[in-house]
């Protein structure tokens, strides 16, 4: 089938089946800009909720470049890989000091701000300003790695390269930022690690399908490599306080609060962590939580923990603060868990 008549299919298809989604009913390019850079990595589903909380409490740049990073983290405790929000929020300064509080139009002036790599510059300009040009993230790249049967690696540059002024011939004169949001859509609903080639509208065109190799593709030879990790957190109360650290800038907690832990190579070696003595101060543990398991970047870890009573006194790069104070603050995902169950336990 022809190109052109490739791309009629895809548009048909693409404004029947398109899901409704809250950051498809506005031209807002501040609201375009915090969805894509929230779909990073994450789900859809997931995302949803999270965009509708932070566009109430911050509707615009202004809104957010004056907030505090408490507030910004706070409400996206949970959605995962932090930095975005931090960049979101230092790339709302950028865009008031230097654009009035207006996202730019212009490439070079996007790209000046943090946070904004290829894929997200691609989709403000064709989302926002209708410029003529790709998006191309995951789903676009397994779309036409198969719609083109390419036997290439797209874990290298050069080949991610190809496919981006692949994508970029395809887009017609005449909305076409449409055809780069179809492409997406068709990645993520159809076009998926599992095809669905029976319901796809490019299906007469697609040489993978015609080959048989559509679930082969896209190749990727360099995969990341999972770690498992063994904590147990301290829980140590003295009066009505517990003892947190925040994250230091540059880390990857940077700005969440974790409760003091320990690092062992395995659940058994981490029984034998002592348990008594923390940072020079006599602990009396008076019980134990049930393990909870959580996740971050390549990262998989077991997080026991145990409740201990102690005395207050000052202990460097910790803090003493009460269940109150806590709420209004956020922590990495994990010793968000804990802290949820150290809640009902006090409740109880």
């Amino acid at each position: 089938m022809p190109l052109e008549n490739q791309i009629i299919q895809l548009k048909k298809w693409f404004s029947i089946e398109k899901r409704d989604l809250p950051w498809r009913q506005t031209n807002d390019p501040y609201a375009i800009w915090i969805s894509e850079i929230m779909l990073q990595q994450t789900q859809v589903s997931v995302v949803i909720p999270y965009f509708e909380k932070w566009m109430e409490a911050f509707p615009t740049v202004e809104k957010l470049a004056s907030s505090n990073i408490d507030s910004v983290i706070k409400i996206w405790e949970g959605l995962g890989y932090y930095s975005r929000a931090r960049n979101l929020h230092s790339g709302a300064k950028y865009i008031l000091e230097h654009h009035n509080g207006i996202l730019p139009r212009c490439e070079i002036e996007l790209q000046k701000i943090k946070g904004i790599g290829p894929y997200t510059l691609g989709a403000i300009l064709s989302f926002a300003f209708h410029k003529k040009k790709a998006a191309v993230d995951g789903n676009v790249i397994r779309v036409l790695t198969r719609l083109y049967n390419l036997d290439i690696d797209v874990s290298k540059q050069k080949n991610v390269k190809q496919i981006h002024e692949l994508a970029e011939s395809i887009l017609p004169d005449f909305e076409p930022w449409i055809i780069a949001e179809s492409l997406i859509e068709l990645g993520a609903t159809i076009c998926t690690k599992k095809p669905k080639c029976k319901e796809c509208p490019l299906k007469l065109s697609c040489k993978a399908a015609l080959h048989g190799t559509a679930e082969k593709l896209p190749i990727k030879s360099v995969k990341i490599k999972t770690e498992y990790l063994f904590r147990h957190a301290f829980l140590i109360f003295a009066k009505n306080k517990l003892l947190v650290k925040r994250g230091k800038p540059g880390e990857i907690m940077s700005d969440l609060y974790e409760f003091p832990y320990l690092e062992a190579k395995s659940k058994d070696e981490r029984l034998q962590l002592n348990q008594n003595h923390l940072f020079g101060i006599s602990i009396e543990k008076t019980s134990d939580f049930e393990e909870v398991n959580h996740s971050f970047t390549r990262y998989r870890v077991n997080l026991s923990s145990s409740l201990f009573k102690a005395k207050e006194k000052p202990i460097p790069g910790y803090e003493w603060m009460n269940i109150e104070e806590l709420d209004r603050l956020s922590f990495s995902c994990g010793h968000k868990k804990l802290f949820l169950k150290l809640k009902a336990y006090v409740k109880s």
